[in-house]
C-alpha cells in the first residue's frame, strides 16, 4: 500500500485568447496546455489549469502513510501526475510549475467552445461566474492578507489581460518538472510541501505562512514563455477528471511501509542464487475497490535438491533478497499503474511469505491487473511474471 492515489473533485482549463477569457470548461474531458493564436492578430496566448483534491481525501491519504513518513522529507513523496492526451508541436525542451491555489472558484459545467459558450463557472477572467462576475484580482490587486509571499495574477504582459488565478509564491509553494525531448509528457511533479500546508491548516488550523487553505494548484508554464506574445508554445492536452478514459489525474502518495521480520524466517530460506519457482497461487480473482489486499507470494527453488524427508522440497518457503520490489500494470493496455521503485515497492516478509499491500481505491474499478516482480540476487536482476491477473470490481 506504498502507493495510494486520490483523484480530484474539480478541475478545468483556463484560457487567456480574446474569444474565451470568459468561457468555462469545467467539464471537458481534457485539460490544455497551449498557447493559441490570435484570431484578429499575431499575438500567442496562454491557457492554465486548476485542479482540486478533496480535504477528506488528503486527510484520509497522510492517515495512511501515517504522520511520521509523511513529515520525513526522505521515506516518502506526494505527485501530482497528469496523462497525456495528445501533444503537437511541443517545444524541445520545457519546465511547468505547479502553484497552491491562494483563492477559491467554481468549476461550472462548460466545454471548450460549446455553442453557446458557457460561462457559469471559473474562467480566465472570473473566479467564479460572469453573473455573480468575481474577477481574479491582477499583479497590482492582490491583498495583504497574503502576505510578502502573497498570490499574483496574470504576468505582466500587454498582451494578457488580468485575471488567470491567484497563487502563492515563494519557496515552499510550488513544484517544478522540466521536460527532455523525447521524455515523457506526462506529469510527475513533487508537489508535497503544498499538500504539508494544506494538511496544516485542515488538521491544527495553522494560518499562513505554515498553513494554506486547500484551493488546489494552478499549473502553468514559465512567465517568460507566457509573456512572450510573439512565440507558440505548442499544445499539451492532458485527460480530466471527466475522462472517459482509465487516465483521470491523480494525487500519488508514496511512502515506505515494508516490513521484513527477519526473526521469523531462517538465512538458508533467503534465496542468493539459482533458479526460482515465484507464483501468486492462492490470492484472489478479485477484489472490491474498497478493499485494501495482501498479495502472498510463494518463493521456491526451481529443481529443488532431492531429500529423503517425510516433507517434500516443493513445500519450502523462500524469501527473495533485501532488494525486491512489486509493479502493477493495466492488463488490457499495460501501462504502468505503479512502477518498481527501490523505496516506495518493496516487498514485505514474515513468517508465512513475501508480500505486499495494497489499496484497491487507487485503481480503476471494472478493470483487470496483472503483477510484475523484480529481484537482485548475486545472479544479477531478474523479472518474475507469474502471468496472475485479478480484477478491481465496484
Amino acid at each position: 500500500m506504498a502507493y495510494h492515489f486520490i483523484f480530484p473533485e474539480l478541475d478545468t482549463t483556463l484560457y487567456s485568447h480574446p474569444d474565451r477569457k470568459t468561457m468555462n470548461a469545467g467539464q471537458d474531458e481534457l485539460l490544455e496546455i497551449v498557447k493559441e493564436p490570435g484570431s484578429t492578430d499575431q499575438y500567442h496566448y496562454p491557457s492554465r489549469i486548476l485542479i482540486k483534491f478533496k480535504n477528506e481525501d488528503i486527510i484520509n491519504a497522510i492517515s495512511l502513510m501515517g504522520e511520521g513518513d509523511f513529515t520525513s522529507s526522505l521515506s516518502s513523496s506526494v505527485n501530482l501526475q497528469l496523462s497525456v492526451a495528445e501533444a503537437k508541436n511541443i517545444v524541445s525542451t520545457h519546465v511547468l510549475n505547479a502553484y497552491a491555489v491562494s483563492q477559491s472558484w467554481d468549476e461550472g459545467t462548460g466545454r471548450y467552445l460549446n455553442t453557446p459558450t458557457a460561462s457559469n463557472g471559473t474562467s480566465w477572467t472570473y473566479r467564479d461566474n460572469s453573473t455573480t462576475a468575481t474577477e481574479w484580482p491582477g499583479v497590482t490587486d492582490v491583498t495583504d492578507n497574503f502576505g510578502s509571499n502573497g498570490g499574483t495574477g496574470s504576468v505582466s504582459s500587454s498582451v494578457l489581460t488580468p485575471g488567470g488565478g491567484t497563487w502563492y509564491t515563494g519557496s515552499n509553494f510550488n513544484g517544478t518538472q522540466q521536460f527532455i525531448k523525447g521524455e515523457s509528457l506526462d506529469t510527475n511533479i513533487d508537489v508535497k510541501e503544498i499538500v504539508h500546508r494544506w494538511s496544516a491548516s485542515l488538521s491544527v488550523g495553522q494560518s499562513y505562512p505554515d498553513g494554506i487553505v486547500n484551493n488546489g494548484f494552478l499549473i502553468k508554464t514559465l512567465d517568460s514563455v507566457e509573456s512572450n506574445s510573439s512565440s507558440s508554445f505548442g499544445e499539451i492536452q492532458y485527460f480530466s477528471s471527466d475522462t472517459h478514459t482509465i487516465y483521470p489525474p491523480k494525487l500519488a502518495f508514496m511512502w515506505d511501509d515494508s516490513r521484513r521480520l527477519t526473526n521469523l524466517f531462517s538465512a538458508d530460506q533467503i534465496k542468493t542464487s539459482g533458479e526460482l519457482q515465484v507464483s501468486f497461487f492462492g490470492n484472489k480473482k478479485e477484489y472490491n475497490q474498497n478493499e485494501i489486499a495482501k498479495f502472498r507470494i510463494h518463493i521456491r527453488d526451481k529443481y529443488p535438491e532431492r531429500s529423503f524427508d517425510n516433507e517434500s522440497n516443493y513445500l519450502n518457503v523462500g524469501y527473495f533478497k533485501a532488494n525486491a520490489n512489486y509493479s502493477i500494470r493495466d492488463a488490457h493496455t499495460e501501462r504502468e499503474v505503479i512502477p518498481f521503485h527501490d523505496d516506495f515497492t518493496k516487498l514485505s516478509a514474515d513468517g508465512e511469505s513475501q508480500y505486499f499491500d495494497l489499496n484497491m481505491k487507487g485503481l480503476q474499478p471494472e478493470r483487470y491487473y496483472r503483477i510484475l516482480l523484480k529481484h537482485i540476487n548475486n545472479d544479477g536482476t531478474t523479472i518474475y511474471d507469474d502471468k496472475y491477473f485479478f480484477k478491481v470490481v465496484r
